[in-house]
């Protein structure tokens, strides 16, 4: 009976046909729903060998809002791609509540990203033939859910963001910043547990940008997320829960308050 309701609970947490890792090896803490161990990601093109980091180890607890910075090419993209099961890691392991990641075949891995992961990039990737309700609706059609039911959930969020009454306008018809808002409420519609943010401010002026921060940071708050931003702005680190940096391949944690001030 014990294990039944065990096994119910994975299927709540993960959705159907995602394996449960065994709890008796299991490395995360109690408070943790992310867990990097010995992460490393290498390119290789012949002989040449790029090492992009090397033996990563961190946790993330439930709820945090933790913020990723360092210089162009430090690696900030490619360790989200990895978290977000888009790419694979050359070594290390890799744990989400209690899946292991690396052990997902790519049916899993695709329904994990469905199902769990919301994505937000620095351009927002929506399709111009189609509204921002329909592109927001789209994780819900992929996923083979009631189209009148998406398009509802869809205009939902859109509220959320404050674009309702911009529904039924095409991407090219929408400012820069209320694109990224309806690339936040694709990411979201699917009521992921994990946000994972690249640069969601780097294409948008200083006010702009302001919004949309502001807005992750209350949407992260009255849904519940963890929230990984991958970001330049340090002023924005410095308003998150915790800051890594990414630097030489390695990575450090350091206080927020402690970065510099731009």
């Amino acid at each position: 009976m014990q294990q039944q309701a065990e096994a119910d609970n994975v299927s709540r947490v993960t959705g159907p046909g995602l394996k449960r890792f065994n709890g008796t090896s299991h490395p995360m803490e109690q408070t943790e729903i992310l867990r990097v161990e010995g992460l490393k990601k290498v390119y290789r093109s012949g002989a040449a060998e790029l090492v992009v980091f090397d033996n990563l180890s961190f946790g993330v607890a439930t709820g945090e809002l933790v913020a990723i910075v360092g210089q162009s090419g430090s690696g900030k993209s490619t360790l989200l791609h990895i978290l977000g099961v888009l790419d694979s890691p050359s070594d290390g392991e890799l744990y989400f509540a209690q899946l292991r990641l690396r052990s997902l075949k790519e049916e899993d891995a695709a329904n994990f990203r469905n199902r769990q992961v919301g994505y937000v990039w620095q351009f927002h990737y929506l399709l111009p033939e189609f509204t921002a309700e329909e592109n927001v609706a789209m994780p819900l059609l992929i996923r083979g859910e009631d189209p009148d039911r998406s398009l509802k959930v869809a205009r939902q969020w859109l509220r959320e963001v404050g674009l309702e009454p911009r529904a039924g306008h095409r991407s090219g018809e929408l400012s820069g910043g209320e694109q990224q808002r309806v690339a936040l409420a694709r990411a979201l519609v699917t009521d992921p547990r994990l946000l994972l943010a690249d640069e969601p401010t780097g294409d948008l002026d200083s006010s702009t940008a302001e919004v949309v921060f502001e807005l992750i940071r209350n949407l992260h708050r009255a849904h519940g997320l963890t929230s990984l931003i991958a970001t330049h702005n340090l002023a924005f680190a410095r308003r998150c829960d915790r800051v890594l940096r990414l630097q030489q391949g390695q990575l450090e944690e350091v206080a927020p308050e402690s970065l510099p001030r731009e």
